[in-house]
């Protein structure tokens, strides 16, 4: 592992070159490169989970912290680890102070993969525009979770006022347990019958502020073509804030599945004896696995989101955003999209290229060349200069600690 302290975008790309002719061919086949927004107070935690999700799809993964945002000087402190704590790949974890975080995209940019898709995760209160977030722009994928917003449920009508096709959520991810179930469920009386199944109506019983018992509702509404509303229950709730979802269905037949608090649930079904099937507790790394297994559309979500917010035609949005440019000292003076998501007066800007070749960007970044004076912002120029002060005030030109 090496740290760099007070560097700049060019010395962190180096210094990977480096370590990956010191390493050898570690990552020759990575599958995409992950970026995680994270708080600091969440990193360690995005880490771990980042890193046991890269044990399943080989990725480069790329840690954001943003911190101090309105800290004088701008400043980047990063790690670069090839075969480290965050698995057997390539990782790096980039800190950044003051206005350096509103362009943290001139620091990614240059660190992606080449020809592989790009993965965004905010580990953190999902952001309610992503089009304002260039690491959201670039990205083929984008992750929030809803569950960590102060108001899970009006998260969810946030996220569908600002969606586009490969937009997900974890609290949907959480629900992947309850829909096998009920989906294999339903199956089980459709082959005893030898014909198909018709849902009446139903409950979902558990916590109507949760985002993942209002998806799983909506996922039924949608597929079921009925209303299947969220009901408080009695008890409290697992993790996934259901206890329990009752289908009633045609000739008068009722379907349960409830959580037996130990790790299962019970499935009662006319004609059958009652069933316990595993419906276990998984961690935050297993759910970033499964969300990285696919990359397109997914549409299921889509329909979930329109049946409990209401909105319609989530699926026939385009897939590309347009970054529009927003900065939290001077609200006021953002730029909103004309042909995006949302509603402006002005036109945005365009979402900066990936470059084609991680192996040129590498050789680039070696001479020096790879940060155009254009798209670089005057903080930027300013923390990159060699005489740039530091934030005590001093000279603090780039400094390395290896750690062996």
């Amino acid at each position: 592992m090496t740290t760099l302290w007070d560097t700049t975008g060019s010395a962190v790309v180096k210094e990977l070159a480096a370590q990956r002719r010191t390493g050898g061919a570690v990552m020759s086949g990575v599958a995409l490169t992950l970026v995680v927004v994270a708080d600091e107070g969440r990193v360690a935690e995005a880490e771990q989970a980042a890193s046991a999700a890269a044990e399943v799809h080989p990725c480069r993964l790329l840690v954001v912290v943003r911190r101090q945002v309105e800290a004088p000087v701008p400043r980047l402190d990063a790690e670069v680890l090839i075969g480290g704590r965050l698995g057997p790949g390539e990782a790096v974890v980039m800190r950044m102070y003051g206005r350096l975080g509103l362009h943290a995209e001139s620091v990614v940019l240059p660190l992606l993969a080449a020809d592989a898709p790009v993965v965004t995760w905010w580990h953190e209160a999902p952001p309610e525009q992503i089009a304002r977030d260039a690491l959201g722009v670039i990205a083929d994928r984008r992750i929030t979770d809803s569950a960590m917003a102060a108001d899970p449920v009006a998260a969810l009508r946030i996220r569908a006022h600002d969606y586009a096709p490969g937009d997900t959520d974890l609290a949907w991810t959480r629900s992947t347990p309850w829909r096998a179930t009920l989906a294999s469920t339903l199956d089980s009386v459709s082959g005893r019958r030898g014909d198909s199944v018709r849902v009446r109506g139903g409950q979902v019983e558990g916590d109507p502020e949760s985002a993942t018992a209002q998806l799983v509702a909506g996922w039924l509404s949608a597929r079921c073509g009925c209303d299947i509303p969220v009901v408080p229950t009695a008890r409290v709730p697992g993790s996934a804030g259901i206890d329990s979802v009752e289908l009633r269905l045609d000739q008068d037949e009722v379907v349960r599945v409830q959580d037996d608090r130990k790790g299962g649930a019970v499935i009662n079904q006319p004609f059958r004896p009652e069933a316990i099937v595993a419906l276990p507790d998984r961690s935050l790394g297993e759910l970033i696995g499964e969300e990285l297994r696919r990359l397109d559309s997914d549409e299921p979500y889509s329909e979930a989101l329109e049946a409990v917010t209401g909105a319609a035609g989530l699926s026939d949005r385009p897939a590309c955003r347009d970054h529009v440019w927003y900065d939290p000292m001077r609200p006021q003076q953002t730029s909103e999209p004309v042909n995006g998501n949302g509603n402006g007066a002005s036109a945005a800007t365009p979402a900066p290229t990936v470059p084609a070749d991680s192996a040129d960007a590498d050789e680039v970044a070696e001479a020096g060349e790879h940060d155009s004076p254009a798209d670089d912002s005057a903080e930027q120029r300013a923390v990159q200069a060699p005489d740039a002060p530091s934030a005590a005030g001093g000279k603090a030109p780039t400094r390395k600690a290896r750690a062996r």
